[in-house]
């Protein structure tokens, strides 16, 4: 092998430098060496606590003092319900609706945080998010920021249609997996309503702190569909961010020398 290429060692130490991905993890005998499978053990570990995680919405509710908070939860009732009953997570309380009922009034946006599967992603980054959006959004009016419990995706559209929001954002905690336990993800829908198809949200997804998007990317990415989803008055498939505008990111294997 000429000394100008790179050994397949040292290729395979930038493949597994350029992603989280389990690659070239080798072997002893006919199994995976030992840090390979405790380093699995633990990030699956991370990934069941952040579903089972409690969820502490007066935390929350004092991190983004001094913006309003109203607390609302879905009709799961407790989290193993919500598991097992995905429509219940999509379902206000009785009395949450009744809550929501008194602060009805013409809004712009309306922003729901909703633990979803990552109580821990909620926790971690949903105050920094929500802070960075509201920057972005200097100039529309915004209902009081809603923290839901038990909440799924389609919560945000009985939410901001009791709200009488033109807009609903919904920042919640997305299903983890083996690499990232407390990513983020933003839905954002025109019109909410009950009913609401999941073709006529946009979503922003893949929000954490480790390689993921930023909250400042995150917020202003959305700043951009949501007036867009003002002007045209509709959101979903057909509506599209410039993706023109994103960098383009450089290659971290370089190529072979002729």
């Amino acid at each position: 092998m000429s000394d100008d290429l790179p050994t397949p060692a040292a290729l395979w130490d930038r493949l597994r430098a350029a992603t989280p991905a389990r690659i070239a993890l080798g072997r002893v005998g006919h199994a995976p060496p030992l840090g390979a499978v405790l380093a699995f053990q633990l990030d699956h570990a991370r990934a069941r606590d952040a579903v089972h995680a409690p969820f502490d919405a007066a935390a929350l509710a004092a991190e983004l003092a001094p913006l309003p908070t109203i607390t609302v939860a879905s009709a799961a009732g407790d989290r193993a319900t919500y598991l097992r009953r995905p429509d219940l997570g999509r379902r206000l309380a009785t009395e949450s609706a009744e809550r929501l009922a008194g602060a009805k009034a013409v809004h712009d946006v309306a922003i729901v945080i909703g633990e979803g599967l990552s109580a821990t992603g909620v926790q971690a980054g949903a105050a920094a998010l929500v802070r960075a959006l509201v920057a972005e959004l200097n100039g529309l009016s915004l209902a009081p920021v809603v923290i839901a419990t038990g909440a799924r995706v389609a919560l945000g559209d009985a939410i901001g249609e009791a709200l009488g929001a033109r807009v609903v954002i919904m920042v919640i905690g997305e299903r983890p997996g083996l690499s990232v336990a407390d990513s983020l993800g933003i839905y954002m829908t025109y019109a909410p309503r009950v009913g609401r198809a999941d073709s006529e949200r946009n979503c922003i997804s893949n929000i954490h702190g480790r390689g993921g998007l930023t909250p400042v990317r995150a917020a202003a990415t959305l700043a951009r569909l949501l007036r867009e989803a003002l002007r045209r008055g509709l959101s979903g498939v057909e509506l599209k961010d410039d993706a023109e505008a994103l960098p383009i990111q450089p290659t971290l294997i370089p190529e072979t020398p002729a």
